[in-house]
C-alpha cells in the first residue's frame, strides 16, 4: 500500500517540533522514543506498519487546540486516533507525521435524561457510554462489533453502525453536536442537544469525514429509554441465496426489527469450534430481532415466521428465555474472534441495496472459486452492510495481494449492485485506490474542495480516502 513520501524538512526538525509541543504540552503527553511511538505503527489492519514521528495523547480540548497550532506552522501532517481499531487504516501514520491520540478524553461531561442526550469526550468507548446510564433505564443506540474498544471519535469519524442499528440508525442518526478543533488550532461548536441546528448541516458534514476535517474532542450523543423487552429467534437455510432472499422478503413486507444479522457455513463451523453456541448445520443463517412489549414482539415474530417459511427453513428457534437469547447472540459476537483462530483474514465493508443480497452473495462464491481464496460472510443484512472475510496466508508469498485483489472485485461488485464502497468502516488507505470505480472526477474534486476549506494546506489525515495520484497537487500545495 503506498504512502506519500515523508518531508525531509519535517523530519530534519523533529527535534525542534518536539521541543515546542513539549512546552505548551504536560511531560506525559508527549512521546518521541522510538520504542514507544511503534505502538502507534498502525491500527487494527496491521497489514501495514509505519512508525509516526512523535505521538501527542491531550487530555483537554485546549491542548488539541496548541497541538494543531503548532503542527499547522511547521507543516507537520496530523493522523487524529481514537481507539486504533479501524479495519481500513484510517489511523494509519507516516514518518513525517504526529499521531493525535484522544483516548485520555474519556470523561462524561453531562447526562440530560429530560433531552434525551449525554456529552462525552470523543475518546470514551462506545460501549461505556450506555454503561454510564443503563442503570437509570438508558442506552446508546449505535454498536459496533468493538463497541468494547473503539472510541466515540472513530465512530464519528467511519459513522459507523452495528448489528442493532437498523432500526436505531448509525452514528450520524445518533449524534447531536461535536466540539470540533480545525487543523488552524481554533474550537468551534457544531450542533448541539437539540433536534436541528441552524444553518448548513456542517454536522452531516463532519460525521463521516474520517479526520480530514478536524479533530473532534466532544460528542453529544441521542440517547434512548431501553426498551420494554427484546426476544431473537435463529433461521437456519440451505444456501446463502436463500437466506439473503429471506431478508429481502422481511424488509419488503415493512418489518423493522432491531437487527437482521446473517452468518454463513465456514462462520458457523468457526463459531462453533470456538464458543459452542450451538448453531445448526445449515449453509446460511439469520439472527432476526424484536422489541417492544410482549404482544408486539409476539407480532413481529409471528409475521417474520410466516415469511420465513415459504423459504423451507432448516430451522427456526424462538428463544424462550434470556439465556437462550444470549446463545443465540453468542456465536454472532464470537464471529470474528472466531476465525482469528482459523487463520489469517481481511475484513471487507461494502454496501448495497437489500434487495441484491442473493445476486451479490452468489457473485462473491464465484469469485472465491476464480481467486482460490475462501470466503466467510458475516454481517448486517437488514441494512445490506456486508462483511466478507477473506481468509488467507499471510505467509505464503503472494496470498496477501491476491486477497487484496479478491476483496477489490468484492467491492466492485458491491458497487455495481447499486451500493458503495462502505458502510461504517470507512475509506481509509484499504479502498482508497478503489474511489474512483464509485466517484467521477467531478465527484471527487467535489469533496476535495470541501477539504480545502477545512484544511487548506492539506496536514489532517491526507494520505486517506483519496487516491494519491488525485490529491496530490494538493498534498503538495
Amino acid at each position: 500500500m503506498d504512502m506519500p513520501i515523508p518531508s525531509q524538512r519535517v523530519l530534519d526538525r523533529k527535534a525542534a517540533i518536539v521541543a515546542r509541543l513539549r512546552a505548551v504540552l504536560p511531560a506525559d503527553a508527549v512521546i518521541d522514543d522510538p520504542a514507544e511511538t511503534r505502538a502507534y505503527e498502525c491500527d487494527a489492519l496491521s497489514a501495514y506498519r509505519c512508525q509516526p514521528m512523535a505521538v501527542v495523547l491531550p487530555r483537554t480540548t485546549e491542548e488539541v487546540a496548541a497541538t494543531l497550532k503548532i503542527c499547522a506552522a511547521d507543516g507537520v501532517p496530523v493522523v487524529p486516533r481514537g481507539a486504533g481499531t479501524s479495519l481500513a487504516g484510517g489511523s494509519m501514520p507516516s514518518e513525517d507525521s504526529v499521531v493525535l491520540g484522544l483516548a485520555r478524553m474519556n470523561r462524561v461531561l453531562e447526562v440530560d435524561y429530560d433531552n434525551r442526550f449525554v456529552r462525552v469526550e470523543a475518546g470514551r468507548t462506545n460501549l461505556s457510554v450506555t454503561g454510564a446510564i443503563e442503570a437509570d433505564g438508558w442506552f446508546y443506540a449505535p454498536d459496533p462489533s468493538s463497541q468494547l474498544a473503539c472510541a466515540i471519535a472513530g465512530n464519528i469519524g467511519m459513522n459507523s453502525g452495528g448489528a442493532h442499528c437498523l432500526k436505531y440508525g448509525v452514528t450520524t442518526n445518533n449524534l447531536l453536536g461535536v466540539t470540533l478543533v480545525t487543523m488552524a488550532g481554533d474550537v468551534v461548536e457544531i450542533g448541539g442537544p437539540y433536534c436541528d441546528a441552524g444553518g448548513l448541516d456542517l454536522l452531516g458534514l463532519i460525521c463521516g469525514s474520517e479526520g480530514q476535517l478536524g479533530v473532534v474532542t466532544e460528542a453529544t450523543l441521542r440517547i434512548l429509554p431501553k426498551p420494554e423487552g427484546a426476544r431473537p429467534v435463529l433461521i437456519g437455510f440451505s444456501s446463502n441465496e436463500i437466506a439473503g432472499a429471506c431478508v429481502a422478503d422481511i424488509i419488503r413486507a415493512g418489518i423493522l426489527p432491531v437487527a437482521i444479522e446473517f452468518m454463513d457455513r465456514p462462520c458457523i463451523v468457526a463459531t462453533e469450534a470456538f464458543c459452542h453456541a450451538g448453531y445448526p448445520d445449515c449453509e446460511a443463517l439469520l439472527i432476526v430481532e424484536c422489541e417492544g412489549s410482549e404482544a408486539e414482539i409476539a407480532e413481529q415474530l409471528g409475521l417474520i415466521r410466516q415469511i420465513a417459511m415459504r423459504h423451507d427453513p432448516v430451522e427456526f428457534r424462538e428463544a424462550q428465555s434470556e439465556d437462550e437469547a444470549k446463545r443465540i447472540w453468542l456465536g454472532r459476537k464470537s464471529a470474528f474472534g472466531a476465525m482469528g483462530q482459523i487463520g489469517d483474514y481481511m475484513c471487507l465493508d461494502g454496501t448495497i441495496p437489500v434487495s441484491a443480497l442473493p445476486q451479490v452473495l452468489r457473485r462473491i462464491g464465484e469469485l472465491s472459486v476464480e481467486y482460490g481464496l475462501e470466503v466467510a460472510n458475516v454481517f448486517h443484512a437488514g441494512d445490506g452492510n456486508m462483511h466478507p472475510l477473506i481468509l488467507y496466508n499471510a505467509n505464503e508469498p503472494g496470498q496477501q495481494e491476491q486477497c487484496e485483489r479478491l476483496g477489490a472485485e468484492i467491492l466492485k461488485a458491491c458497487v455495481e449492485a447499486g451500493g458503495c464502497l462502505t458502510g461504517e468502516h470507512g475509506v481509509g488507505i484499504e479502498k482508497r485506490d478503489l474511489m474512483e470505480v464509485q466517484f467521477d472526477a467531478p465527484d471527487l474534486e467535489a469533496q476535495m474542495c470541501v477539504k480545502d476549506v477545512f484544511d487548506p494546506a492539506w496536514l489532517l489525515n491526507a494520505a486517506k480516502v483519496f487516491p494519491l495520484h488525485v490529491s496530490a497537487a494538493r498534498r503538495a500545495g
